[in-house]
């Protein structure tokens, strides 16, 4: 789970990476899991769209497709959304530290 400072780190990072992911109406397919998973283990950080054919809100596709990658969802403004997933074999981001665990 990520903490409001990593997810503001992580937000920070996306402003500089292209859109690669388009859900257009066939909503989230097995192909666009594929690539997405792909994407993650290469990059950890990836941006999408919900194109305006899709019947799925960018809320929505966001979540379908974290949960089939099992990646956490940084952002969702418009139309477009930020996943992130840590790749524990070769990891490309550093996050900040997590702190102290709330009592």
């Amino acid at each position: 789970m990520l903490t409001s400072k990593q997810r503001s780190y992580l937000r920070s990072l996306a402003t500089n990476e292209d859109t690669i992911l388009h859900i257009g109406k066939g909503g989230v397919t097995e192909q666009l899991i594929r690539q997405a998973d792909d994407a993650l283990r290469a990059r950890e950080l990836i941006k999408g769209r919900v194109l305006e054919a899709s019947m799925l809100t960018a809320r929505e596709g966001c979540q379908l497709l974290a949960e089939a990658c099992r990646a956490e969802p940084v952002q969702v403004i418009g139309s477009r959304f930020v996943l992130y997933r840590r790749n524990d074999q070769k990891p490309c981001i550093t996050l900040p530290a997590a702190g102290k665990p709330a009592e």
